[in-house]
Order: C-alpha cells, then sequence, then structure tokens
C-alpha cells in the first residue's frame, strides 16, 4: 500500500475517532448534567418540606442568618418561612413581565415592604396581561402596614439578551427581570439581595401560582435516561458506519485485485499466443 495512501487512512481513522468520541462524551455529559439536577431537585423537596414544619423566622433573623452563613454544604436561606410585618411603598410597583398562567400571559406584581431595619421587595402574584403591548394592567398597590407569611427566594441571574433601560421610569414599571441591585437605586433605598413570595393563603395581593420547584426532579431523570440513550445510540451508530465502510473497503480491494489478476492472466495468455 503506498505511503500517502497509509497516511490518508491514518487521518480518516483519527477524524472518527474524535468525532465519535467528542459528540459522546457532550451526550454523556448533559445526561450526568440532567441527573445531577433532579437529585438537587429531590434534596431541596425535602428540604423545603423540613423548613415549612419549622415556625416562620422574622426578617431579621433570616438576614442575620445570611450574613452568619450557619448553613452546611451548598445550603443557602432559600425557601426559608419568614413573617413579614412592614409598610407597604405604594409609589413603587415593578410589573414583571412575560409571566405565563394557564396559556395566558401576564406579569407578576412586585412591591416594596419597608420594616424599621431593611427594605425588601415583595412578590404579590400574578396579573392577566392586555393583548396590546402598550396597555399595563390596571392594579391597585396595597398600602399600609401589613403583617403575612411568605418564603425566601434568592433570584438568580439569567440570560439578558438586553440591558434594561430605566432612563425614563413610569410607574408602574415593566421590567425583563428582577435586578435588586437597579431597583435600589430607582427608590433610592437598598434592597435585600432576596425576594418574599406572598404565601399562598395569604389575602393580600393577587394570584399566588408560584412553585419553588418549576421542573421537577422526574422529569430531569427522564432527561437524562434519553441524554444516555442518545449517547450509546450514537456510539453503535458511529461503530456501524466504520464496519460498514472497512467491508465495503475489503471488497473493493478484492474487486481490483481480481480484476488485476485477470488482467496480467490475460496479458500473459496473449503475449504466449503472439510470441
Amino acid at each position: 500500500m503506498p505511503i500517502l495512501s497509509k497516511q490518508k487512512k491514518l487521518i480518516n481513522n483519527a477524524l472518527w475517532l474524535g468525532l465519535t468520541l467528542i459528540v459522546f462524551a457532550c451526550l454523556l455529559k448533559l445526561s450526568f448534567w440532567q441527573y445531577a439536577r433532579g437529585v438537587d431537585k429531590e434534596h431541596r423537596i425535602d428540604r423545603i418540606a423540613q423548613l415549612n414544619q419549622q415556625s416562620p423566622l422574622t426578617l431579621d433573623e433570616i438576614v442575620e442568618m445570611s450574613q452568619t452563613k450557619q448553613f452546611s454544604g451548598d445550603e443557602n436561606i432559600n425557601d426559608f418561612p419568614v413573617t413579614i410585618d412592614g409598610q407597604f411603598n405604594s409609589d413603587y410597583v415593578f410589573l414583571l413581565d412575560n409571566q405565563v398562567e394557564q396559556g395566558s400571559l401576564g406579569y407578576r406584581v412586585l412591591q416594596v415592604v419597608t420594616t424599621p431595619s431593611y427594605a425588601v421587595l415583595i412578590n404579590l402574584g400574578w396579573v392577566q396581561g392586555s393583548i396590546h403591548r402598550s396597555e399595563l394592567p390596571k392594579i391597585s398597590s396595597i398600602q399600609g402596614q401589613h403583617k403575612f407569611q411568605g418564603h425566601v427566594r434568592i433570584i438568580e441571574k439569567g440570560i439578558t439578551l438586553k440591558a434594561q433601560d430605566f432612563s425614563k421610569v413610569s410607574w408602574p414599571l415593566r421590567v425583563q427581570e428582577i435586578d435588586l441591585d437597579k431597583f435600589s437605586t430607582l427608590i433610592a433605598k437598598p434592597l435585600l439581595p432576596f425576594v418574599i413570595y406572598a404565601n399562598k393563603n395569604e389575602t393580600i395581593g393577587f394570584k399566588k401560582n408560584w412553585h419553588p420547584i418549576v421542573m421537577p426532579p422526574e422529569k430531569h431523570f427522564g432527561y437524562s435516561f434519553q441524554w444516555a440513550a442518545l449517547a450509546i445510540a450514537w456510539l453503535i451508530l458511529m461503530i456501524s458506519l466504520k464496519r460498514k465502510n472497512q467491508t465495503q473497503a475489503k471488497k473493493t480491494v478484492l474487486i481490483t485485485n481480481d480484476k488485476t489478476q485477470k488482467t496480467t492472466t490475460n496479458n500473459k495468455n496473449k503475449a504466449i499466443k503472439y510470441g
């Protein structure tokens, strides 16, 4: 076999092996990631159940726990039940956009509550939006002193395609994401680095449709199985294609050799005949 042909074969084999392993590793990594997410969700569900059996903490106790970090492992103040006793600021109402409830688009209504020590953002529930984007829902903001219970929710930063423009502000303010630092600047008062979600049994606010676990662990485990199955299917497919190509290459070589041999034999016969 010529040297160039051998080199070409080695390069093709290396490319095949690299592509096979890279795709297989990526699919397997996605499977492990989904499985880990499912396990985390299971742990969080168990933790929420345990926390709900405890008496709600005050906002001061929550802040103290957050500052002193009285936790183990990756735990934090997320999902802790809390009792709020504070004054609602009716001047500042935030409407979190693109919130879906049973196929209908709407908003989550958020207001600021001030206590003697802190200011915190409260998620008061969901309201129906208008089919016209220029129209905001007409809501009555909550006023005065209220005592109610809720749960702490640490807001995770998502992927932002475009920064929110707060150069022109009118209230209620429609927002695309919860940005507590920018909200603090808008109201000229520092907000605590988390949001309180009012409990479903509270009469204040609007439709309480939030769930601490949006996707249950079972779905993550299902996706994990699917990614693992795709990884195995990909491996089987690539090995099958490789064997098929090798078989076809061998057949081609055999046919070529057979033709060459027949040609050589014919040439010899002609040479003998006319020699």
